[in-house]
């Protein structure tokens, strides 16, 4: 082999070398790309299932809160309102019913109705439990006087022998509520609701003695069945 043939050898070899190391290079951007691209797509599931499982444990959460329990123990204090007929009705009128309360007023236009709604259903679900007594405290009593209250009770199919939507003097039907059943909004949330009462959308379940059983939330679609339940529940202790 002469020394030209041995020098051109040596120059494609270095050819060849520079070419292998430009190969190398690209492989290695290559394989550095592949793994990041998986690990992006890994990460990406991996927050997908997460975001997936919180929201369906969020949802979870949210069916099984139609019922809430009382944060301390309330009961229901002695009281003397006037119903939608014009008659007084008293704390010792209820004696041993089970008393199923929820907070109205009429130019309520969304959350009341609906709320009514339900408590109509739990009127019609304990038909023949004359024990069973459904109370709409008006939170409103200067505008939602007795006759007021009777037209409305009569939009949802009220039977006044066994559904009372009570009303009277404001500051004592706010004393009631507050003493036995809400406390008051420290958010300013509920501002614009009569009585300034936090969670006036609540159904409340009264026991025979006058202790508060639980809350419902009453913009639940199963709020009626569950109160209807709880109720049945009360009767088999």
């Amino acid at each position: 082999m002469t020394k030209t043939q041995k020098a051109k050898k040596r120059k494609l070899s270095r050819e060849d070398q520079q070419e292998e190391e430009r190969l190398n290079k690209w492989d290695r951007l290559i394989v550095y790309f592949g793994i990041g691209f998986a690990l992006f797509f890994v990460f990406l599931f991996g927050g997908l299932m997460f975001a997936l499982q919180h929201a369906n444990s969020n949802t979870a959460t949210q069916e099984s809160s139609v019922t809430i329990k009382p944060d301390y123990p309330r009961y229901l204090v002695d009281f003397s309102l006037v119903d939608q007929s014009g008659h007084t009705l008293t704390r010792k009128d209820l004696k041993g019913k089970i008393v199923v309360v929820n907070f109205i007023f009429t130019s309520c236009s969304i959350v009341c109705p609906y709320v009514n709604a339900q408590m109509e259903k739990i009127q019609t679900q304990t038909t023949g439990e004359p024990d069973v007594r459904l109370l709409s405290l008006a939170l409103d009593p200067v505008d939602d006087t007795a006759p007021v209250l009777e037209k409305y009770g009569r939009s949802f199919g009220q039977d006044p022998t066994r559904w009372s939507f009570l009303t009277g003097d404001e500051s004592t039907i706010h004393w009631l509520v507050g003493k036995s059943f809400l406390s008051p909004d420290t958010t300013g949330a509920y501002a614009y609701m009569p009585g300034n009462f936090a969670h006036s959308q609540r159904i409340v379940l009264v026991a025979p003695d006058g202790h508060i059983v639980s809350y419902f939330d009453g913009l639940n679609q199963d709020a009626a069945s569950a109160v209807v339940d709880q109720i049945h529940k009360l009767k088999s202790l």
